[in-house]
């Protein structure tokens, strides 16, 4: 990933220590929701396969469209023949699950330490069952991605297989929950826009082709690694804010209508019931937000468009806005209105961050499980950071909801606090 400067004048802090966060694995757990005919065979170790089990919960009604081939000691010192071993794998998951079209092969670690080429595998594999399954691999490594590249690497890999068109199209990039796809299809096709192609599809067979006059859109901002593949397919990027709140989601369906032609006059008309409404969900939430400091660790990537929602529709005051990396081409008009107030980081040095945080005592800290508990005891208040990506927070009527998860930790800490206002 390219790392940008958000504007001239405003300093990077750019740290490359000891890290925080989630592996890229976790992602599956949204990914294998949204993409309802594949399945996700993570291939690493039993402590890959507990981390997948805890964050995913159990689940009683329904098979997961996921599992872990687990690698033993014989695999791991190159004793067994590790292709032939995930070749059996995938023949026996294939045969059992009549239902699956997409079969990705994800790496829990580097090859040099799983003794496992998967990119090979994969190929081999997809020649075997093509066309009824394709077959494709990514990492999830945590050596290699953090929390949500996953979903980056997921989506880069899909992005070489997706069809050729030179059809004139919007596509926008990343995954969101049903019900939050179906708002943005109707405000788009309000608006004038009515064909929509969205990547990740939910099924194998609704990918969009894309070409030249493809234009996309990001709805998340973590996918970078996808943007360039798109690119590279000819496809042009619409740089917008992200859809968080309501003046984010204007701004990006404003940004993409004048792609297409369409005036902003005809965005304000559309879309004017449904800011009355984000604005008064979101004043609901501001009354316990107004004033108080933030300080973001880096988790999501999330932290550049959520901190310009809190500064400039919630009246927070960030203090630090960490993001394990700045793309400039992605956050740039995120950081153009969040301006030079915060401390920005990338990348970073746990220890070093957290002299910071005790430094500044904000009012709220965005962190990682790891650390919310520890930072409790010490009279912080926390929101944990995997909390953002698991919740629906797109568009305008999660902009309440959206709000509403910051300030529930401080009207928490202000009734286990005697004398603490919320």
């Amino acid at each position: 990933m390219t790392a940008g400067c958000p504007s001239a004048g405003a300093p990077v802090l750019r740290e490359r220590g000891q890290h925080e966060v989630f592996c890229g694995l976790t992602s599956i757990i949204w990914l294998h929701r949204k993409m309802q005919d594949a399945f996700f065979l993570v291939v690493g170790s039993r402590t890959c396969a507990h981390l997948l089990q805890s964050a995913a919960g159990v689940m009683i009604f329904a098979e997961p469209r996921f599992g872990t081939a687990i690698l033993e000691e014989s695999d791991l010192a190159g004793m067994a023949d590790a292709q032939a071993e995930i070749d059996r794998e995938v023949a026996r998951l294939l045969s059992r699950r009549s239902d699956i079209r997409q079969l990705f092969l994800v790496g829990s670690c580097p090859s040099e330490v799983i003794k496992l080429d998967l990119a090979k595998a994969a190929e081999r594999l997809d020649a075997q069952f093509a066309p009824q399954v394709r077959v494709l691999n990514f990492s999830g490594s945590g050596i290699e991605t953090t929390f949500t590249e996953g979903e980056d690497a997921c989506l880069a890999a899909l992005a070489p297989r997706l069809p050729a068109s030179d059809k004139r199209q919007l596509l926008v990039l990343g995954a969101l929950p049903d019900v939050v796809e179906d708002q943005m299809r109707g405000l788009l096709a309000e608006i004038g826009i009515p064909e929509v192609a969205v990547l990740p599809a939910r099924r194998a067979g609704d990918d969009p082709a894309i070409g030249p006059h493809t234009r996309f859109a990001l709805a998340q901002p973590f996918l970078g690694d996808t943007m360039a593949a798109l690119e590279r397919r000819g496809a042009r990027h619409i740089a917008a804010p992200f859809p968080f709140g309501e003046e984010g989601t204007t701004a990006w369906l404003t940004a993409v209508a004048a792609a297409f032609g369409i005036p902003a006059e005809r965005v304000e008309a559309v879309t004017a019931a449904p800011r009355a409404r984000a604005r008064k969900a979101i004043s609901a939430a501001r009354e316990t937000l107004d004033g108080k400091s933030i300080f973001f660790f880096p988790d999501s990537q999330l932290e550049v468009p959520l901190a310009r929602f809190l500064a400039r529709e919630c009246g927070m005051r960030p203090v630090e806005v960490g993001t394990p990396y700045l793309h400039r081409g992605i956050l740039g008009p995120d950081l153009a209105l969040l301006g030079d107030g915060p401390r920005l980081s990338e990348g970073q040095d746990v220890e070093r961050q957290l002299d910071r945080l005790r430094a500044d005592r904000p009012d709220l800290t965005v962190c990682g499980l790891g650390l919310a508990n520890p930072l409790e005891a010490e009279g912080l208040a926390t929101k944990w950071a995997i909390e953002l990506v698991f919740t629906p927070v797109h568009f305008y009527e999660q902009a309440g909801d959206l709000a509403g998860l910051f300030a529930r930790p401080l009207r928490r800490r202000a009734l286990l606090t005697p004398g603490v206002a919320a």
